[in-house]
């Protein structure tokens, strides 16, 4: 098996406190970082955002427990039982990037809608019930509170996401509720646990755990290959472990764990409607080999499925609007017609392509 790593530089990405966005003297000053962040590099740390560590911790903790179960119980909950609602677990390799597997497994949720709301009634995809262990299966498995902790960090992490859309929106000189007034004041929430299990190099002396070389396919190259997140904005918590590196301008650079703060990045839909402004930026996650499984929560913050993002009015233009000969998928963005779901649909599609033959 392959790794062809290219060099990682040494550059940083910026760093923004946003504990002070509420008081509007600072909230301008804020904004004006954000801004900066979201031209230069599409990503950013933020700290000062109000979740409690106790809360990450906990969910952390109980993950761990999670995937530490045997594949058996973790796969009464697999994806295919969700139908339509996109949720439920997934093994090691069960996701793609590119047509290629991904070294990770995971659970997909998001927003718990009961079957009698009018999305769900609708057969709307990507909406539904989440699917949790029963309140004894959390006692028997010794994962008690794990469906209530899940719950609480979506929630919590998605009033962040209404505040920092906020501050996105004042960086573009537009009103504070510009986005939530026509696309988040109900958005699209998808929340994942992703597990990366370490992997053992057969070459290396050092006698650590997990997964041994033997068992990966020979075209997994990465944790997660290079791609774009779909949407407007992406919260990530990440363990210590880290391995999560972006394409900055000036190539590969590390996005290394910080403590107390949130990595996030602007996804195609905020690229799309800014006209390129704010570009989605590529990322990737490199096969863990640090003798420790990964874990992390990315929280995707997106535009309702049924809104149709457009252009900015008056936006500020720049050369080279469609990147689509550059992007990791080649796909010209800002010539896309339809809804977010439709995009949505055709993205995940790819991810998950037997389950969408299956259930969409």
């Amino acid at each position: 098996m392959s790794n062809n790593l290219e060099n990682v530089l040494v550059e940083k990405l910026p760093i923004i406190d946003i504990q002070s966005y509420n008081e509007e003297s600072k909230k301008k000053l804020v904004s004006k970082e954000i801004e900066n962040a979201c031209k230069n590099f599409g990503f950013f740390y933020i700290k000062g955002h109000g979740i409690e560590q106790e809360l990450i911790d906990r969910l952390e903790r109980l993950s761990k427990k999670f995937f530490s179960l045997d594949q058996s119980l973790k796969m009464k909950y697999r994806m295919e039982l969700a139908q339509k609602a996109w949720r439920g677990y997934f093994v090691v390799g069960g996701e793609l990037t590119s047509g290629l597997k991904d070294w990770k497994e995971g659970l997909y949720l998001g927003t718990e809608l009961k079957d009698d709301h009018p999305l769900v009634v609708a057969q709307t995809p990507l909406h539904g019930l989440n699917l949790f262990p029963t309140p004894q299966e959390e006692i028997e498995y010794d994962i008690v509170g794990f469906k209530d902790t899940i719950l609480s960090y979506i929630d919590k992490v998605t009033q962040l996401g209404h505040s920092l859309m906020e501050l996105i929106a004042i960086s573009l000189n537009l009103s504070p509720d510009y986005f939530s007034s026509r696309y988040t004041q109900d958005p699209l929430i998808l929340f994942r646990i992703f597990n990366y299990p370490s992997i053992i190099n057969n070459n290396d002396d050092n006698n650590k755990t997990g997964e041994s070389s033997e068992n990966i396919d020979d075209k997994v190259e990465w944790g997660v290959g290079e791609h774009t997140d779909y949407g407007v904005l992406t919260i990530l918590y990440q363990d210590n472990v880290g391995g999560l590196q972006v394409h900055s301008k000036s190539g590969w650079i590390s996005a290394p764990p910080i403590q107390g703060t949130f990595v996030c990045n602007i996804g195609d839909m905020l690229d799309r409607m800014t006209g390129g402004l704010y570009r989605s930026t590529p990322h990737r996650v490199e096969l863990n080999r640090s003798g420790r499984d990964r874990i992390s929560f990315p929280l995707f913050f997106d535009p309702n499925f049924n809104s149709c993002p457009t252009e900015i009015e008056g936006i500020e233009q720049i050369e080279n609007k469609d990147d689509s000969s550059s992007r990791w998928d080649h796909f010209n963005i800002h010539s896309f017609k339809g809804s977010y779901g439709e995009y949505l649909l055709n993205k995940v599609g790819k991810v998950f392509p037997d389950l969408k033959n299956n259930v969409l």
